[in-house]
């Protein structure tokens, strides 16, 4: 029984044999020996016609390469060209639209450092653009350029809150024109001469000398007297007689007070003299007179010391605090 099978194992097919047990180390071995023998049996074997045909370029795989190199340069000078026609093209317009703002600004009248600093502004967002378009004519998407920019702005802005709101409020003061250098303006508890506008404050210089820094936005969203806008305007004076006085006679001479100073106006309208109020120890009598701005504060230091004169010369009394104290006996 057994021989037969053997027999017939040996007559019906090949004896299988199993598979012999696979060493990964000594299959990795035998693979970078076969990498090696690769390497010297190529490294023995060349010619020096190959290593001069890879030097001289005479190559194939060399020669395609350089080939390929020279059709993107050949793509790529029409776009370089373009570029640069688009660039210098824009700089030009630039230029023009950048003269153009100018003439506008210098229309409005602006301060010399506010028209400057917004013409370049306008020269250097104009460039900008342009660059970006050139680089996109070159094939550099310039959409995540852009979106860096705006990140970066935001965060600059955020950063610089109060200093962006200064410099949009000297824009208000320039383009509104509230007031201009020179101008006597009263802003709070501010008060004074206009000496600079500047990007992002202004400067006030008040009667005794000092300097005031103002930030812009404080004067662009704040109420604002201004007091030298109009090239008239009316002083008002209150002179305060006794008790008693004939007030026709103190009427009179302070009328006479204002007729015979030379800078009070008499338009848009005659000065006047009118009771004002009746107080506990006076009588308040309003004098309103007009003057040229230029004029206002010489006949504000003047007029008092006139109207002084003239009631003590026709012996008005002239009040004052004072009490009366009475002894009961």
């Amino acid at each position: 029984m057994l021989q037969s099978d053997i027999t017939s194992i040996a007559l019906g097919g090949a004896i299988k044999t199993p598979p012999a047990p696979t060493d990964q180390f000594s299959q990795n071995l035998h693979t970078t020996d076969s990498i090696s023998r690769a390497v010297k049996d190529s490294l023995a074997n060349m010619n020096i016609q190959d290593l001069k045909g890879v030097v001289t370029g005479e190559n194939t795989l060399l020669r395609d390469a350089m080939g390929e190199a020279m059709n993107l340069l050949i793509a790529f000078i029409p776009k370089l060209l373009g570029a640069i026609l688009i660039l210098w093209l824009g700089f030009k317009l630039a230029k023009i639209i950048k003269r153009s703002f100018t003439k506008v600004l210098e229309k409005r009248n602006a301060e010399p450092s506010i028209k400057s600093f917004l013409a370049s502004l306008v020269d250097m967002l104009l460039k900008i653009l342009i660059i970006i378009m050139a680089m996109d004519v070159i094939g550099i998407k310039a959409t995540s350029f852009i979106a860096i920019l705006g990140a970066l702005g935001l965060a600059v802005g955020m950063a610089l809150q109060g200093t962006l709101q200064n410099f949009a409020g000297g824009v208000i003061i320039l383009l509104l024109r509230h007031f201009k250098v020179g101008d006597y303006i009263e802003c709070g508890s501010y008060k004074g001469y206009v000496r600079e506008i500047k990007i992002f404050n202004t400067t006030i210089q008040p009667f005794n000398g000092r300097t005031i820094v103002v930030p812009n936005s404080e004067l662009s969203n704040k109420s604002l007297i201004n007091h030298t806008k109009e090239p008239i305007i009316r002083l008002d004076v209150v002179a305060s007689v006794a008790y008693g006085t004939d007030l026709d006679q103190a009427k009179e001479v302070l009328m006479d007070v204002m007729n015979d100073d030379p800078l009070i106006l008499h338009q848009p309208k005659e000065p006047i003299v009118t009771v004002s109020s009746l107080s506990d120890s006076s009588v308040d009598l309003s004098m309103w007179m007009w003057v040229k701005v230029e004029d206002y504060w010489t006949v504000w230091m003047r007029i008092r010391e006139n109207i002084y004169k003239a009631l003590y010369k026709n012996n008005i009394s002239i009040p004052f605090p004072q009490m009366d104290v009475h002894l009961d006996k």
